[in-house]
């Protein structure tokens, strides 16, 4: 049997892995382990209509899917600086040709959020590189194990990704991402387990205050008589309330004989405390998503400063899940495996941890002031471009290096305490010399010096 090339042969006893309960089963539940709660549930479409469900893995899978796959390397200095591949780039950049790569890794995460797994299939060229990433339905797919403990993955068929028949595949032609594996490794667990009931709670309730509101928010209401009646009257009496009081006659004034009397059969919304039932169920949702209250519209953040609340979002909701997917494709594209560089995948933080305005021009002044940023670096997180003489870092004059303080620190007295020893007494300085005694001595030595001349010459 072939797929993309590849031939597949099914030459070991392949066991199916169940973990807990699974969609795989004949028993079909709206969520994982919903028939071990023995609960009569909604429907996973009804599920996914209550709105704090939807709010969660809408949220989530977003905010992931907004942040763009860049192919990162290490140089020897340890740094990892984003750079090009023509093996890699161009499947992070268009996993497949159905899908850009936020709808790629939104599908990603909504498959992980609602059902607990992700499987991706890789389609390969004949170099053996990976050129099309797909997502796959998991209900089409059932993980497999082989009596060495060998991993295979079944997959139905399915023509949008090219599966045009049923066929197994090994481990490595899939990529397998999953949450909380409660039962089995290879078996993740949605969410939705844990807050399966309170989702169909909150969708019952909204149905029952949909009904209520359709009466024209009248509870529903018991009529009775004072005497006996037989079955026909009071067929004809609850018939005549109906017509009167229901549909387009809603509100109009019923009239019944009989010292007939009408008592409330159900409870106000006030009563049995709708809305703080509501709010629990949401709040239950939210609590198995690790979705803080305050981005699905409920209560109050604790922190005032947007940068500070996106970085707790970040690290209790989303963390886990973005560095899972930068390992899962780092081992699926096999970039540990490219001779001379250390390759990786990284999802850029920046659009999410974006501070304000403010925190970040005094987050840049500080990291510029302390010479970690260079200028040209400071300006780039406003999109601004390079300046003369912003590509190194700056520091003050006084600032002096650590090698220059331990050679001072070396020293006998490195602090200049000890006592010193007393200066010698000050030479006295000769006067200058006058320029008028200098001009007469030289004009007397001229005039002696001219008239020795003169002897000498008498002389001869």
């Amino acid at each position: 049997m072939e797929l993309f090339g590849l031939t597949i042969a099914r030459t070991k006893a392949l066991t199916a892995v169940r973990g807990g309960s699974s969609w795989w089963q004949s028993i079909r539940e709206p969520f994982t382990g919903a028939w071990q709660k023995n609960m009569e549930c909604e429907t996973p479409k009804n599920i996914l209509a209550f709105s704090a469900v939807y709010a969660c893995i809408s949220l989530i899978s977003n905010d992931i899917a907004k942040l763009r796959v860049k192919l990162v390397e290490r140089l020897d200095s340890g740094i990892w600086v984003e750079t090009e591949s023509s093996a890699f780039s161009p499947v992070l950049r268009k996993p497949n040709r159905y899908q850009t790569r936020i709808q790629f890794l939104s599908q990603w995460i909504i498959s992980k959020l609602l059902y607990g797994n992700t499987y991706i299939l890789k389609d390969r060229d004949q170099r053996g590189v990976v050129t099309d990433l797909y997502v796959l339905d998991p209900k089409l797919v059932m993980p497999l194990v082989a009596s060495d403990g060998s991993v295979y993955y079944e997959l139905k068929r399915d023509d949008l990704t090219g599966v045009v028949d049923q066929i197994t595949l090994p481990a490595g032609d899939v990529i397998h991402d999953r949450m909380l594996a409660l039962w089995h490794p290879l078996i993740g667990v949605s969410p939705i387990y844990a807050c399966g009931s309170s989702a169909t709670q909150g969708i019952r309730i909204q149905n029952n205050s949909a009904r209520f509101f359709e009466n024209m928010s009248r509870p529903s209401i018991h009529l009775s008589a004072p005497g006996t009646i037989d079955d026909v009257t009071a067929a004809r009496i609850k018939r005549a309330a109906e017509e009167a009081t229901s549909g387009s006659n809603i509100g109009r004034i019923l009239v019944t004989g009989s010292d007939i009397k009408m008592d409330v059969m159900t409870m106000p919304a006030s009563d049995s405390q709708l809305i703080e039932q509501l709010r629990w169920t949401v709040e239950d949702v939210a609590r198995c998503f690790h979705v803080p209250l305050h981005k699905l519209g409920m209560g109050q953040p604790t922190l005032s400063n947007i940068g500070a609340l996106n970085q707790d979002y970040y690290t209790q909701t989303l963390q886990t899940m973005i560095e899972s997917i930068e390992l899962l494709l780092d081992e699926g594209l096999n970039l540990d495996k490219v001779s001379g560089k250390t390759l990786g995948t990284e999802l850029d933080l920046e659009g999410l941890l974006r501070m304000d305005p403010l925190s970040r021009a005094d987050t840049a002044e500080k990291l510029v002031r302390a010479s970690v940023w260079a200028p040209d670096e400071a300006r780039l997180t406003f999109n601004l471009g390079p300046v003369d003489g912003g590509a190194s870092p700056m520091a003050q004059q006084q600032n002096y290096s650590l090698a220059a303080l331990a050679k001072r620190d070396a020293q006998p007295d490195p602090f200049g305490t000890a006592a010193k020893p007393a200066a010698p007494e000050p030479v006295p300085e000769l006067p200058a010399p006058d320029e008028s005694v200098e001009d007469s001595v030289k004009a007397l030595s001229d005039l002696l010096i001219a008239k020795f001349m003169s002897a000498e010459l008498e002389s001869v």
